[in-house]
């Protein structure tokens, strides 16, 4: 049997299986996903799989699902760290406000967003460092870091250009 076929016959075999062990674990609008990511690694390391290839499955389901929820973990404690004593500003109602709006831009922001620019703002790494870290071009991290910051920039300004909006109006009805 070639590659091919055994790995079309893991996956009828297994797939069943492996989705009900996920879905016990996980919420299930993620259980797919980790499924994917299974039988990924299954595929590229179809050489280490066993015979009985379930036990194995499972274990590197485990293995995702904890990864996942270590990235889960990490992101709430920069969300936590975000909403903590760092943004405090001296001088009171004015640095409050600000903290306010930052935090509720930063919530606004995806998970992407967020995790792109704490590289740079919380963990202090280059460019470069942070796109070895998400496995991508240092091109492709910088036009990342772009964007987040214009989305955050965006989320901080909502009403500014609203406000315009409604100033050059006022001022052509005159």
């Amino acid at each position: 049997m070639d590659q091919q076929e055994r790995f079309r016959a893991l996956h009828r075999n297994t797939y069943a299986d492996l989705l009900r062990f996920v879905e016990r674990r996980v919420p299930a609008d993620e259980a797919e996903d980790i499924v994917s990511t299974v039988f990924l690694t299954a595929w590229r390391r179809l050489a280490d799989v066993p015979e009985d290839a379930r036990p194995w499955l499972f274990a590197v389901a485990r293995r995702t699902m904890a990864n996942q929820t270590r990235g889960w973990l990490r992101r709430q404690a920069l969300d936590v760290r975000l909403s903590g004593d760092g943004f405090h500003e001296p001088d009171g109602a004015t640095g409050a406000a600000t903290r306010v709006d930052l935090e509720r831009a930063w919530r606004t922001l995806s998970a992407g967003d967020r995790e792109v620019l704490a590289l740079i703002a919380f963990d202090g790494l280059t460019s470069e460092q942070a796109a070895t870290v998400l496995n991508c071009r240092r091109s492709t991290f910088a036009m990342r870091l772009t964007r987040a910051r214009k989305r955050l920039q965006s989320a901080l300004e909502p009403a500014a250009p609203a406000l315009l909006v409604k100033e050059q109006q006022s001022w052509t009805n005159a």
